[in-house]
């Protein structure tokens, strides 16, 4: 390829480098100058033009770009049309991004025209996240060059996406009377949630005395237990393990398994026991995996969902990144116009599963009132399938049986938060658990109790999220003060699934680093009926 300044005379077929602005239409960055074209530049007084001359063996941006990606096994994956030299690369399912430096680095060393960036190692991904981008930086490159960079990437796995698979999952707890049963509640709630994220669930859990034949008998009765899925087997001591001796290593010993670590250079982290009995993991979850922050189990927990068979060699190399810090994922940059195009989906996830307890000690539910004729709760999520929504979950709680029966015929997606009583974290949770909230670019949070919510406020904010291309955070105001209902990007899902007890996404949206767009949709960002007195005043009349 040869580039630089050629005069109009003669330029036909040069490829321009930048866009040339004519009256009445515009040559593009790209554009192959037609025979037609160069009497129209001429006319225009342009003698000139930044261009390139493509030569023989040489392929253009785009032909290089999709040749490079289709080099690629297409497993789990989704590739976007070759656009202005860029492929992007997105995951085609939940999992884990696995990545081989060495590939990556090779291609990336074969010629500066050509590259290839990717997430890092062992990210873990959800379906439409972009992973990879092959971009090619000149307007034409050897054929040659992009043949050798293709024949690196077809000779080994540069990257994939390993999708999660389901298990059946085991929780074994000792006790010890320094240990409260809230704490022992709590650690299997967190539990479930890091196994919600990956489409897991908890199949059973067992208390037993912080001893090595009781821990042995429990892990001995999960791993004859009928299970339909692949076993793995979690325990959470009351004590620390500080040594290959002690309780939970001994028990595993004990049970039929081999020790395959005890230990790992990750911190938080540090203190996990990593054997497995046949091909079945039985894990010694560290304590700081008690609390929902990211530590070392998270990783080797991933690595087993994925399908991965983790050991002592692969721990050890965990060292370089392993001082884990709470930072915020930035959203992924550069979409292709394809993807820009592509419709931003929301779905509505309608909270109603609280206890309603300032309507008064047995009093009629709030959620139960009704406004024009219908329950509060059939009305908004009636408001909701009104407006722009990909979906609408319904999170039920406090006497779930007649919400739902409130909400019979309607098309929404009721699912109940068990953990209600423990506040409005975990019905956020049930709800961005979902498998409609999952699968959509953003999540709007609706409270049931608002009755002056209309669809049209609604699609206001789903509008808002559209234009910011699903990477803003949306939030209702009136006059500037803030309200609701808030639109929250897919990219703070984990952060969610993080939340405890009876707090909302404030402090999410406070500290995530998103823009944060407001909308004023009045005086409805702001009334909720808390009281029989405010169900009156709003225009309900007290049910149930």
């Amino acid at each position: 390829m040869k580039f630089g300044e050629f005069p109009v005379t003669g330029a036909e077929g040069l490829m321009l480098a930048h866009a040339v602005k004519l009256p009445g239409r515009t040559l593009h960055k790209g554009h192959r100058v037609l025979p037609e074209d160069i009497e129209t530049l001429r006319r225009a007084g342009i003698t000139s033009v930044t261009a390139a001359r493509i030569e023989d063996g040489d392929l253009s941006e785009d032909e290089a770009a999709r040749q490079l990606a289709a080099a690629i096994a297409p497993d789990h994956l989704r590739f976007s049309e070759a656009a202005t030299g860029r492929v992007n690369v997105y995951a085609a399912a939940d999992g884990l991004f696995v990545a081989d430096r060495a590939i990556v680095d090779r291609v990336n060393r074969i010629d500066p025209a050509i590259t290839l960036a990717c997430l890092g190692d062992h990210a873990r991904v959800r379906t439409g996240d972009m992973v990879a981008t092959f971009k090619i930086i000149p307007l034409a490159v050897s054929g040659h060059k992009v043949e050798a960079a293709c024949d690196a990437l077809r000779a080994a796995v540069a990257f994939e996406v390993k999708p999660f698979a389901e298990y059946a999952v085991s929780l074994v707890a000792t006790e010890l009377p320094s240990l409260k049963p809230v704490v022992m509640d709590k650690t299997a709630r967190i539990l479930e949630r890091r196994l919600a994220a990956s489409g897991n669930w908890l199949a059973r859990e067992q208390r037993v005395a912080h001893g090595r034949d009781a821990v042995a008998v429990a892990i001995g009765e999960a791993m004859v237990a009928a299970d339909r899925f692949p076993k793995l087997v979690i325990v959470f001591g009351a004590s620390a393990v500080i040594d290959e001796d002690d309780v939970i290593p001994a028990a595993i010993r004990q049970a039929g398994g081999e020790i395959l670590s005890v230990g790992m250079p990750v911190d938080p982290g540090n203190l996990m026991v990593l054997g497995r009995i046949g091909e079945t993991y039985v894990v010694g979850a560290p304590g700081c995996a008690r609390s929902p922050k990211e530590n070392g189990f998270d990783w080797v927990l991933d690595r087993i969902l994925a399908g991965e068979k983790p050991d002592a060699h692969d721990l050890t190399g965990m060292g370089v990144g392993g001082l884990l810090m709470e930072i915020e994922t930035r959203p992924r940059p550069r979409d292709s116009a394809e993807e820009r195009h592509r419709p931003v989906t929301v779905a509505a996830v309608i909270l109603a599963a609280g206890k309603a307890s300032r309507m008064g000690e047995g009093g009629a539910h709030k959620l139960l009132a009704e406004f024009d004729g219908k329950p509060l709760v059939r009305r908004a999520a009636e408001t909701a399938l009104a407006a722009d929504t990909a979906s609408v979950v319904v999170v039920t709680g406090h006497r779930g049986s007649e919400i739902e029966a409130a909400l019979a015929g309607l098309g929404v997606a009721a699912i109940e938060n068990p953990d209600y009583a423990s506040g409005m974290a975990s019905s956020l949770i049930s709800g961005f658990s979902a498998a409609p909230a999952r699968d959509a670019d953003g999540v709007l949070v609706m409270l049931a109790d608002m009755p002056g919510v209309t669809a049209a406020d609604l699609d206001a904010l789903i509008s808002a999220f559209r234009t910011a291309s699903g990477r803003a955070i949306v939030r209702a105001v009136s006059c500037g003060k803030r309200g609701n209902p808030v639109i929250l990007p897919r990219s703070l899902g984990d952060a969610v699934m993080r939340l405890e007890g009876d707090v909302g996404a404030r402090h999410i949206i406070e500290t995530s680093g998103l823009p944060v767009i407001d909308v004023d949709i009045g005086d409805a960002a702001h009334l909720d009926v808390d009281t029989p007195e405010a169900v009156v005043a709003a225009g309900g009349i007290l049910r149930g």
